[in-house]
């Protein structure tokens, strides 16, 4: 046995420039080379005391790979390691040269099953051709079966707390694996895939389009998976509007890569045809790797949705004043050069500042958004038309508030400039969470950034104000307590009217825009 595992192999273990041991190959193969070790088979005395001839490498389809070797004497062995099943097929007899007693053998691969083992048969034959190259067709019924090989590889914590992660964000996780049914069950059952039954790949090659389209939604275990019936469960899903994102390593896993939504490929062990036809490249071949991708993609996106949010209003309500102003025949509360100086100070300061966000409480709670879903939807258009009547009134009201009062056009104006950027940064602390109230501490202390860009566009508009340069540029003046008491009063006022809709939006189970 441990022979077979030495030379029907392709993987190797060695030592690294720091002593410790690196596999170079499948870990599978590195599991059988490990258990060769161990047994006190080398490969420098072994390899070349039975060099290899020619070998049948492992394919899906077929489920074993046997290698043709001699001894220099004349006498050729083939080894043969594969799917106990398959194994079983091609032996004729077992270890002591008894006929091979398919039951002892079949419960043996159960048990180990069972335990979540991935149970390889290991094999020999005596090769008697003339001719030393092996086709597949040779292989008939001829071998001994030496044993069976139990391999473990418990999953790992982060993966099961990733895979739980991934069903409370409404994402589904289907093992798709080539190990036998019992394994694979015993695996998922571990990993916490539990609903439906395992099905495997002969059921899955007697079911048409229609039948498997409804078993792939409602299995998460397929086994003896081949990679044609991965591209099918593929396609099935995604026929009905899911997006699928499928992980592989290997050459056969290629097509299906490139047909998901989404690939990702094994940066450590993938091939290169995997890395070449995926989208993503996991460099650490951990699962919860892809959980944390997920959560990373929902807070970008969200933040994205927070910045329109907040640009989109507060743009729509600087455009809401001139355009007022021009059809109702009023003076301009503002200037052209004084509309510049707003989009470039909030432009470098407010809007930056939620590219910084934090995730938002329970993002990964959420179900995924519908794939046709627009960015702006209906509950955000109907915020950012809410806003910019919010704004336009404001601006409008301290307008002329400081008209009736006798202040000069040149000081309204001054005030309608600094109204519509406290504007802006007072609904800049609403648009930091969608529908979750503001009344809390974290409002001012989630996102640093936050405070940083209030505080250099304050010091920016009292420039604006109170400095003679800026006088001169854009006509502004200084105002007087009065007026920025009325102007902080508004800003608040729209604040709280922000926050006003969003306990309505609370109450209708709206959670997000």
């Amino acid at each position: 046995m441990a022979r077979c595992a030495l030379l029907c192999n392709d993987a190797r273990i060695h030592h690294d420039a720091a002593g410790n041991w690196t596999l170079t190959g499948d870990p599978t193969e590195g599991a059988l080379m490990t258990l060769a070790h161990k047994a006190g088979m080398e490969p420098s005395g072994a390899a070349p005391q039975w060099p290899r001839v020619d070998a049948i490498p492992f394919e899906s389809e077929r489920q074993y790979m046997v290698t043709l070797n001699h001894d220099h004497g004349g006498r050729h062995l083939l080894f043969l390691k594969g799917a106990p099943e398959r194994v079983f097929s091609l032996c004729k007899t077992q270890s002591g040269g008894t006929a091979i007693d398919r039951d002892y053998w079949e419960a043996a691969v159960t048990r180990a099953a069972q335990a979540g083992e991935r149970v390889l048969a290991l094999a020999q034959a005596h090769w008697t051709e003339n001719r030393q190259d092996i086709e597949v067709s040779d292989i008939a019924p001829r071998f001994e079966l030496l044993g069976l090989v139990g391999i473990i590889d418990p999953p790992r914590e982060e993966a099961i707390a990733a895979v739980a992660e991934c069903h409370s964000a409404g994402v589904r996780v289907k093992m798709v694996t080539g190990d036998h049914a019992i394994t694979a069950a015993a695996i998922g059952s571990q990993l916490g895939l539990v609903s439906g039954r395992t099905l495997t790949g002969d059921a899955i090659e007697n079911l048409d389009d229609s039948a498997l389209r409804e078993h792939a939604l409602t299995t998460d275990i397929f086994a003896r998976a081949t990679p044609e019936h991965k591209l099918r469960l593929i396609t099935a899903l995604q026929s009905q509007g899911h997006l699928v994102a499928m992980t592989g390593d290997g050459v056969n896993d290629a097509p299906a890569l490139k047909a998901a939504d989404i690939g990702v490929a094994m940066g450590q062990k993938g091939t290169d045809a995997a890395r070449e036809a995926s989208d993503l490249v996991l460099t650490d071949d951990n699962f919860a790797t892809i959980a944390s991708a997920i959560r990373e993609g929902r807070v970008v996106y969200d933040n994205i949705k927070k910045s329109l949010m907040h640009m989109l209003p507060t743009n729509g309500g600087e455009a809401g004043v001139i355009l007022l102003a021009i059809f109702a025949g009023l003076p301009l509360p503002v200037t052209a050069g004084q509309i510049l100086w707003v989009n470039t100070v909030t432009s470098v300061t407010l809007a930056l500042a939620l590219a910084f966000e934090p995730a938002e409480r329970g993002v990964m709670t959420l179900a995924p958004r519908p794939p046709g879903e627009p960015l702006i939807t209906q509950a955000l258009g109907l915020r950012i038309l809410f806003v910019i009547v919010l704004m336009v009134a404001a601006t409008f009201a301290i307008f002329n508030w400081e008209l009736q009062r006798g202040s000069s056009l040149e000081t309204a104006r001054t005030a309608a400039v600094n109204m519509i950027v406290v504007c802006e940064l007072f609904y800049l602390f609403n648009v930091r969470h969608f529908t979750a109230h503001a009344f809390r501490l974290e409002t001012l202390r989630g996102n640093p950034a936050v405070l940083l860009v209030s505080g250099i566009l304050i010091v920016l508009q009292l420039a604006f104000t109170y400095t003679a340069p800026m006088h001169h540029l854009f006509k502004s003046v200084a105002l007087d307590i009065h007026s920025w008491a009325a102007i902080l009063s508004l800003g608040l006022l729209l604040f709280l009217c922000v926050e006003a809709e969003k306990t309505f939006l609370r109450i209708a189970r709206i959670d997000r825009l």
